[in-house]
C-alpha cells in the first residue's frame, strides 16, 4: 500500500495552473475531484472522449428496431384490426411509439453504463479521502508509487503549486 498525498484548492483557475505546473514538472497526477465540473480539466489531464454517446446510439436503434418490428407484428400478425380502412402496415402509427422507445432505451443504457464505468452500483465501497471536497473544495491527488518520489517530496512540490492544504494518507487509489 503507497502513500497519497493530496492538497486542497478553492478556485478553479488555481487548479488548473497547478495541474498544469505538475505536469511541466513531470509528476503524474493520480486523480482530482471537484465539487462541479471544471469547464478544459479534461483536456489539461488529456482525458479520453466519453463512450457514452456510442452506448446511446447503439441502444437507441436497438430499441427503435425492436419497437417497431413489435409494432409490426401486432398489427398485421398478432392482432390485425382494420382503422377506417387504413392498411395494416403504417409506418406513419409506428413513428411515434418508436421513438419514445428510442430514447427510454438510449437513456436507460447511458445511466447504466455509466454506473457500471464509474464503479458507483450497489455495493461499491466510495473511496473518499476527505470530506471537504464535496464541499467547495478542489482536491489534485498525487500517488507516492506512480511517481516514485517520496511523501515529503511530493507534498513540497504540492505546496509549491499553492496548495492551501496538503495531507498525507495510507490508502491506494
Amino acid at each position: 500500500m503507497g502513500a497519497i498525498v493530496y492538497g486542497h484548492f478553492t478556485d478553479e483557475p488555481d487548479l488548473l495552473k497547478a495541474v498544469k505546473e505538475l505536469q511541466n514538472k513531470g509528476i503524474r497526477i493520480a486523480d482530482v475531484r471537484t465539487p462541479f465540473p471544471v469547464h478544459g480539466l479534461d483536456k489539461v489531464l488529456k482525458y479520453r472522449r466519453s463512450h457514452l454517446p456510442k452506448v446511446a446510439f447503439i441502444a437507441g436503434v436497438l430499441g427503435a428496431a425492436l419497437m417497431f418490428y413489435f409494432q409490426y407484428w401486432v398489427f398485421t400478425q398478432g392482432w390485425p384490426l382494420n382503422f377506417g380502412g387504413k392498411p395494416y402496415f403504417s409506418v406513419l402509427s409506428f413513428i411515434p411509439g418508436t421513438f419514445e422507445i428510442t430514447v427510454l432505451f438510449a437513456a436507460f443504457a447511458m445511466g447504466i453504463a455509466f454506473l457500471v464505468r464509474s464503479n458507483l452500483g450497489p455495493g461499491s465501497i466510495p473511496d473518499i479521502l476527505d470530506e471537504e471536497v464535496t464541499d467547495d473544495h478542489f482536491q489534485i491527488i498525487l500517488s507516492e508509487k506512480e511517481n516514485h518520489l517520496s511523501e515529503t517530496e511530493l507534498s513540497e512540490i504540492l505546496s509549491a503549486t499553492g496548495a492551501l492544504d496538503v495531507k498525507r494518507v495510507n490508502a491506494e487509489i
